[in-house]
């Protein structure tokens, strides 16, 4: 059994905290938060140790869960590392390109495991599609939010759009050859909504959407390949497969029918398929695989890397919204 630490007691953290106390394998030794209003309800609510001293919270565990506001990421998963202490850290890893190489540095040094909360990559839709997943070669995503003052003190790329840009980045093998972006403030002084295009080295394309200031919500990903095009709708969990294929001899798939190409190109069976979604709660899950990460001495699911290629794909598009609007 591992003792983990959660550091910020927000919104969040309160997730990661119940999520916790449900996972046998992790003994939850306390939180720390330095709003105090926060930390007494919370301290009643789950009935788990406060602890007012971060320093002396990092000493007592094995494990630092970072759930704080992203501006002190940096500051507490460096010194979670200097402790060596294993630290999973919410998306983004931290504010800045400079704080992130940093902290690598400082992860390699003391040789303990780090995960990222890109936690799109445990969403039961998401695993469900991702066999099926081979070379897509054009990708289109929508995150769709509406409006909540909560997280309006970044841009929405570093908001939402980041989810899809480490999504993206996690199924496309190749290096990224061009970012297009665009982007407009509504409410806030940075960007409300966006739309990035990603053109990668193999010939894959990305065409990222996100808005926070949208009437409904929605965040969905559709992946066109060679024969096939995957759906993942992130927010109702679902799934659904259309596989172009030979004409079964023996008898078409009940969900399927046959496309005739035209004169000499023969048919074609179109099928569908909606694989099983096995319910998950997908918090809870990224914090059992980091658990097995540890103590099996594996590679995280979301490596230090992956948050850092995120960020920095982020920011690239924010520099070329802030670009166009310089220009105009």
């Amino acid at each position: 059994m591992l003792k983990i630490g959660v550091l910020g007691a927000g919104h969040l953290g309160k997730i990661h905290i119940k999520c916790l106390q449900e996972i046998k394998d992790y003994e939850l030794v306390g939180f720390f938060d330095p709003d105090e209003g926060i930390s007494l309800k919370v301290e009643q609510e789950f009935k788990i140790k406060r602890w007012t001293s971060l320093g002396e919270l990092i000493d007592s565990v094995d494990v630092v869960d970072i759930v704080t506001p992203t501006v002190s990421h940096f500051e507490c998963a460096s010194k979670a590392l200097r402790k060596f202490r294993h630290v999973f850290i919410e998306k983004p890893i931290v504010t800045s390109l400079e704080e992130a190489k940093e902290l690598i540095k400082i992860a390699g040094e003391a040789n303990v495991k780090v995960q990222v909360g890109h936690v799109e990559r445990f969403n039961p839709a998401f695993l469900a599609a991702e066999p099926f997943l081979n070379k897509p070669m054009f990708i289109e995503s929508h995150r769709l939010s509406q409006f909540n003052p909560r997280g309006t003190d970044v841009p929405v790329i570093l908001d939402l759009m980041i989810h899809d840009i480490d999504i993206v980045l996690s199924v496309v093998k190749s290096n990224i050859r061009k970012i297009s972006a665009s982007g407009v403030s509504i409410v806030s002084d940075s960007p409300d909504i966006a739309n990035a295009r990603l053109e990668f080295d193999n010939g894959c394309v990305a065409n990222l959407t996100a808005s926070r200031i949208s009437l409904k919500q929605m965040r969905k990903s559709r992946f066109f390949q060679r024969d096939a095009y995957i759906s993942v709708d992130f927010l109702k969990k679902e799934a659904e497969i259309v596989r172009i294929k030979e004409v079964d001899k023996n008898g078409s798939h009940p969900m399927s029918f046959i496309l005739d190409l035209g004169p000499g190109k023969g048919t074609k069976q179109i099928a569908f398929e909606t694989p099983e979604i096995k319910p998950l709660n997908a918090i809870k899950a990224e914090l059992e695989s980091f658990y097995s990460a540890i103590v099996n001495n594996t590679i995280p699911s979301v490596t230090i890397n992956d948050g850092y290629s995120a960020l920095e794909v982020a920011y690239k598009i924010i520099d070329k919204i802030s670009q166009a609007a310089a220009n105009l």
